[in-house]
């Protein structure tokens, strides 16, 4: 098991300073390469895995769980004994995967079948148990219930799927998450600093196919969270299709983009688009999916001793770059323009600063050690 953790930690570059967020996308690939099919034998080569990481790689325990959770997901059914007594067969199911149950098919199923509360429940412990941590379970659940809505289940169906404990939890991890995140600001290379960003954007030919580099810039021009890349539609100066908008009104937010000229922004994300469709780009919101973080952490990219930008840092950069280039006069203003580029409800009143615009800003060939960092509300 060594040389299997060995290589995959050193192709894919993970250290013990990469995020639980990030290692938990790339467990799909490293269980796939440590299952047999024998679950005795999977049991003990996913505890030596974990082992390696520890021992040779200096992971924290939550990290290495974080990379090899306890089950293998998405790939065999499972016997889960309910609360109220008796055993409910269900597919251990991740969120996308092709081989096993996703959500979707899991909520399908429950109608389909007529199961009852109690089997909807356990359905729901399954999910938690295979989750990496406890906000990949919140996330899980509240997916379950969106899709459970849009068939029109009954309210106590849903309710079966909430897990106070979980969610107080997952509440817990974000906030110290985000705490941890004022504290240390997003550094960039020069490749992406806003001048480089902009200079491509001018420059892309859409008759071209798009490469990477393209995805990860129109990802920045429009803070495009990888799960939404596919939906987002910019329609007479509104974005429709934003990822959080699931399964509710889709209601136009105001296009604010770092591409003021919105036909030619629409142009650029229609082009990436066309593209993922087509398979000559991947999709980067498919789960467990590596494919932007690994261009991401190209040695060019990433100025020593600083950390490689990881995908969700792509819309940190758009926000920031959003107010710079639309000229704030106040604080209110460079507020606004952040929460629109990023696609804020109107009716949140919070900075957007605390989570999202907290970047050491520097114009490009500006010196590490003089960039400043970048807050929304600093009276500076």
């Amino acid at each position: 098991m060594s040389a299997i953790t060995t290589k995959f930690v050193t192709d894919h570059k993970l250290t013990n300073e990469t995020s639980l967020e990030e290692l938990s996308q790339y467990a799909p690939g490293i269980l796939e390469l440590l299952t047999t099919g024998t679950p005795l034998v999977d049991k003990e080569k996913r505890r030596q895995a974990r082992n390696r990481l520890q021992k040779g790689y200096e992971f924290s325990k939550e990290q290495a769980f974080a990379l090899i959770p306890h089950e293998r997901i998405g790939r065999s059914k499972s016997q889960v004994t309910s609360k109220e007594g008796g055993d409910v067969n269900i597919c251990l199911a991740s969120d996308t995967t092709l081989e096993g149950e996703t959500i979707k098919q899991t909520a399908q199923r429950i109608i389909k079948d007529k199961l009852s509360e109690k089997d909807v429940k356990a359905i729901s412990r399954a999910l938690v148990e295979t989750s990496s941590d406890h906000v990949v379970a919140l996330s899980r659940l509240s997916r379950l219930r969106r899709e459970l809505r849009t068939l029109n289940t009954s309210e106590k169906m849903i309710s079966a799927t909430l897990n106070p404990e979980i969610t107080r939890s997952s509440n817990k991890i974000q906030k110290e998450r985000s705490e941890k995140r004022k504290n240390e600001g997003i550094d960039f290379p020069d490749h992406f600093s806003l001048e480089s960003v902009k200079e491509r954007l001018d420059l892309y030919d859409v008759s071209n196919t798009p490469d990477k580099q393209a995805l990860a810039d129109v990802m920045i021009m429009l803070c495009i969270r990888p799960a939404e890349i596919k939906n987002l539609r910019i329609t007479n100066g509104g974005v429709t299709g934003y990822a959080k908008n699931r399964g509710q009104q889709d209601t136009p937010r105001v296009f604010r983009s770092l591409e003021k000229n919105e036909e030619r922004a629409k142009k650029l994300l229609t082009w990436i688009q066309e593209a993922i469709v087509s398979g000559q780009l991947r999709d980067p919101g498919k789960l467990g999916s590596s494919y932007l973080s690994t261009f991401l952490k190209k040695d060019e990219f990433i100025p020593k001793p600083y950390k490689p930008l990881l995908p969700s840092s792509l819309r940190k950069l758009g926000s920031v770059f959003a107010s710079v280039v639309h000229s704030a006069k106040n604080l209110s203003e460079a507020n606004t323009f952040a929460s629109e580029a990023l696609r804020h409800s109107p009716d949140n009143h919070a900075s957007p600063s605390d989570r999202y615009t907290i970047v050491n800003f520097r114009r490009r060939g500006q010196p590490y050690d003089q960039a400043r960092a970048f807050k929304l509300s600093d009276e500076n």
